[in-house]
């Protein structure tokens, strides 16, 4: 029994032994296993973290890229602006220019045709009190033979019923005051013109404004004269007393064009929508300390509010395709502002027509000092 009991008990040792050593190898093995994973997760915080750093200087950099794209398209978008500022600014000097040219070219034109009509026409109406003076006298050599031979012969008697005498005595007269107001109706217009076609003045000269006025005026008769399809236009001049101001008077002809010629076309217009409504345009003038007023209003429609705020920038126009380049508003304020130090205005009143106001200085000289 003895024998036996210790048999069972080394088994039971050499079993433990055995259990032991294989714990212990477990052991070692799940050490060594701790170890590779304890490792690999350090090589996988590293790489974590370098991930990390890669993505963080890889944000950093698209950040950065960002910020830069963004600048770059704040930069064009200002010079883009920029660009579209200075090309609207050169197309509009470029037809100011052109503008301008044309009006030059115009007004060495209208001197031309002015210059070569008023020489014939100087002919005629210096001819024409001569001519009244020899008819009257052959008129009295006719009455005088009436009286004398009475009756006349037959022959004679025949031929002055024939060529209608008595008529022809009426009708002379007529004729020759009809030739008088045309002779002096073609002199004024050609002063007119010659007034009008002041543009290329390269300085200032003291002149009379009304005169300008009166010229711009006459060449605008034809559109101010009714019509069968509307009633004359009339026009209503309240002249102050002015002194002469200094100005480039053909460009302020031109200024009184447009103004006038924008006035005539609003009154036709309205007369088209509201036929019973007077057509008037009212000229006022007046001298109000250093400088000069002038006020051209007509009786039209109006302006809306929205449309006054935009009347002198350039190529802007209410008028249909083909009846307005839109730089006559624009031109009339650059020669008032810019070439006589004034200031020109507008005022309107749907319903109660329009006031444009203009205000230059007497002198310009007191003006720049």
């Amino acid at each position: 029994m003895n024998t036996l009991g210790m048999n069972i008990l080394d088994m039971d040792i050499l079993d433990m032994d055995i259990t032991n050593t294989s714990l212990l190898q477990r052991i070692k093995d799940l050490e060594k296993e701790n170890r590779i994973l304890h490792k690999q997760l350090q090589r996988s915080h590293s790489d974590r973290v370098q991930v990390e750093n890669k993505y963080a200087r890889d944000g950093y950099l698209l950040q950065q890229i960002i910020r830069d794209l963004e600048g770059s398209k704040s930069v064009l978008e200002q010079r883009g602006v920029a660009l579209e500022l200075a090309s609207h600014d050169i197309q509009t000097i470029q037809s100011k220019l052109i503008e301008s040219e044309k009006m030059s070219a115009l007004g060495v034109l209208v001197a031309e045709v002015a210059h070569e009509i008023n020489n014939p026409v100087g002919f005629i109406y210096g001819n024409i009190e001569y001519l009244e003076r020899y008819i009257n006298k052959i008129i009295e050599l006719v009455h005088l033979y009436k009286d004398q031979y009475n009756p006349p012969l037959l022959i004679i008697q025949d031929k002055i019923e024939s060529i209608e005498l008595d008529f022809l005595l009426r009708d002379i007269p007529k004729v020759l005051q009809s030739m008088w107001i045309g002779a002096e109706r073609i002199l004024e217009i050609v002063k007119s013109l010659r007034n009008f076609s002041r543009l290329d003045e390269s300085e200032y000269r003291a002149v009379d404004l009304h005169e300008g006025l009166d010229s711009t005026l006459m060449i605008l008769h034809s559109k101010l004269e009714g019509d069968p399809t509307r009633p004359q236009i009339e026009v209503i001049k309240n002249y102050g007393m002015l002194p002469a101001v200094e100005c480039y008077s053909g460009k302020l002809n031109q200024v009184f064009m447009n103004i006038l010629g924008n006035a005539i076309d609003a009154l036709v217009e309205q007369y088209d929508l509201i036929p019973d409504r007077p057509s008037r345009i009212t000229i006022e003038t007046k001298p109000q300390g250093e400088n000069v007023h002038i006020t051209i209003s007509d009786s039209g429609g109006g302006i809306p509010e929205a449309v006054q705020s935009r009347l002198f920038d350039p190529f802007f126009t209410t008028k249909p395709v083909g009846k307005g380049t839109g730089l006559g508003l624009s031109i009339s304020y650059q020669i008032i502002a810019e070439n006589h130090n004034g200031k020109l205005s507008c005022h309107s009143t749907i319903g109660h027509g329009t006031t444009f106001t203009i205000v230059i200085p007497i002198s310009q000289a007191d003006a720049l000092s």
